[in-house]
């Protein structure tokens, strides 16, 4: 799990006005079906691709004064379905609605205890189109006071931006996590797919030497 969801992340001036940013995980949800992990909206959004698997976990920002939940979903779609979900997020702009955010991980004894529906501030959903898989995140403070202005992550970080979420370095969190979630989780499925390629050649090329080394031992018979 630590491959995937790594103890640190460090966000090189991923912070607002260009600050550093150190995330630290306090938290790992076992490993669960989708039930539950969702708002009734986005589950529903997200059911053409399936669930295969869901994995989450939980950071804090250096300070602990915001927590961050970063899920990711295997689906049990092909390429064209992912793709198609895809382009349905984009040309619907689905992933900066409020009614579609992800539910957090709150997990008792740790800073995101109090990180309940009612504190979501930021998020950020991912759906890969080269991978059966959707990554997301959601922030919120972890003093768990309630927030009425929600802003997706991609509104929150652009310059001007004065809502809560975005002054409060939410938006950044959530972009940050999210994106270096992703580019690990690349990284694993990419080493994964060249350790199945090269154990496929592994196995053509013995068995085709055996098949050679079969029909040599029939001529050498057949000579005889």
């Amino acid at each position: 799990m630590d491959d995937l969801f790594p103890r640190t992340l460090r966000g090189k001036g991923e912070g607002p006005g260009g600050a550093d940013r150190l995330w630290t995980r306090i938290a790992v949800a076992p490993d669960s079906s989708c039930g539950g992990g969702f708002d009734p909206l986005l589950a529903k959004a997200l059911a053409p691709v399936g669930c295969k698997r869901l994995v989450r976990a939980t950071y804090t920002d250096a300070t602990s004064t915001s927590v961050t939940t970063v899920g990711v979903l295997i689906t049990t779609s092909g390429p064209t379905g992912m793709r198609t979900l895809h382009q349905r997020f984009v040309a619907e702009k689905l992933d900066e609605r409020s009614d579609l955010m992800p539910r957090p991980y709150a997990a008792k004894g740790t800073a995101a205890a109090g990180f309940g529906d009612e504190q979501r501030a930021s998020w950020r959903i991912r759906i890969l189109t080269d991978a059966p898989a959707v990554i997301y995140t959601v922030s919120g403070f972890a003093d768990g006071r309630k927030v009425t202005d929600p802003q997706s992550a991609g509104e929150a970080t652009q310059r001007g931006a004065t809502s809560s979420p975005a002054q409060s370095g939410l938006g950044n969190d959530a972009r940050g996590i999210a994106d270096r979630i992703e580019a690990g989780f690349r990284r694993a499925l990419s080493i994964f797919t060249e350790s199945s390629e090269s154990a496929g050649a592994s196995e053509s090329a013995g068995a085709s030497e055996s098949s050679e080394s079969s029909g040599s031992s029939e001529s050498t018979g057949s000579t005889s």
